[in-house]
């Protein structure tokens, strides 16, 4: 029986099946592992099944057991793996897409809908009970006619499409490549990140971070944005330069944010607190009993299916 280290706590049926095909060391206490201490846990097993709180880098790595074999990420992206690394110790790395496809576009709604309408600013009212209804109070932004501006049309982005073209909304989007007919939907294509970004009233980030895209929404790309637009982020932190974006809200360049990723997670920029229009949750794309499951269920099953087939669909490097 093969051994793996599941390095953070997962819900108690997946725990449960990986205790069936495995030997597992698990995080009882869901502490977050030092470089040390998962190195160390890691000892004498075959496989790693970690999250996006551990930071995989070439260092860690390297210093890793001959035996593993596998790092099956539990999470859609794999930024906290150095994939060059992993490669150059024969160690596959895997990830689970697919699967919170809808519990992350169904937030990435939720921070469009938060962010134009006032959300924040309503809660903090009706918490205090001192508010006063009138003709103009809490005037926000209607998304019926609204331009959509997703970044990166992958699953998650094609699902935020559709629901927000059932709300009216009109859909452009910036990609690598455009998309067939079918999977585009009607929504218009831009090649140019500056024309795609000067239609987008609306903007939500549903791109991987990589190398190209760390800070592509910047002091420079803001301003192609039309005035008063909203920023939203449903991806990954490290594609939005929070200082620039701050600034931008500072001067109303921004009319709203709503995030649900930031740099330095959980750490939040301070700069966002001065602000009523920052519709802001911690990280809860996938977070749903339904999609958590499946998750990690997946994650086990990638390293399943590597040791039994000497491979994985779901490789990403």
């Amino acid at each position: 029986m093969k051994k793996i280290l599941i390095t953070r706590k997962l819900l108690r049926s997946s725990e449960d099946k990986a205790s069936k095909i495995f030997d597992t060391k698990f995080n009882t206490n869901d502490e977050l592992y030092s470089q040390e201490k998962l190195i160390k846990m890691s000892e004498g097993c075959d496989a790693i099944l970690s999250a996006l709180t551990d930071k995989l880098d070439a260092e860690t790595i390297n210093k890793l057991p001959k035996s593993i074999k596998i790092l099956s990420n539990f999470a859609v992206g794999f930024g906290n793996i150095d994939l060059d690394a992993a490669r150059k110790r024969n160690i596959v790395v895997t990830n689970t897409p697919e699967v919170l496809t809808d519990a992350t576009a169904e937030i990435g709604i939720l921070l469009i809908l938060g962010a134009c309408r006032r959300a924040p600013e309503g809660i903090e009212a009706a918490k205090a009970s001192n508010w006063k209804w009138s003709a103009d109070y809490l005037i926000g932004k209607q998304l019926t006619g609204t331009r959509l501006g997703i970044l990166g049309m992958g699953r998650i982005g094609r699902k935020i499409a559709s629901i927000a073209k059932s709300l009216g909304m009109i859909i452009h989007y910036h990609n690598r490549s455009k998309l067939s007919v079918d999977k585009e939907d009607g929504a218009t294509y831009h090649k140019d990140l500056k024309s795609f970004l000067s239609v987008s009233d609306v903007l939500s980030v549903c791109c991987p971070a990589t190398k190209e895209t760390t800070d592509l929404i910047n002091k420079e790309t803001l301003e192609y944005l039309p005035p008063g637009a909203v920023v939203t982020n449903v991806a990954r932190g490290d594609i939005v330069n929070d200082e620039a974006l701050i600034e931008a809200l500072n001067r109303r360049k921004i009319y709203a944010v709503g995030l649900d990723v930031y740099k330095g997670e959980p750490n939040l920029n301070p700069g966002y607190l001065k602000h009523k229009s920052a519709f802001i949750l911690p990280h809860l794309g996938s977070a749903s009993k339904h999609t958590r499951t499946a998750m990690a269920d997946l994650a086990i099953d990638n390293i399943d299916e590597f040791f039994k087939m000497g491979s994985c669909k779901n490789k990403v490097n």
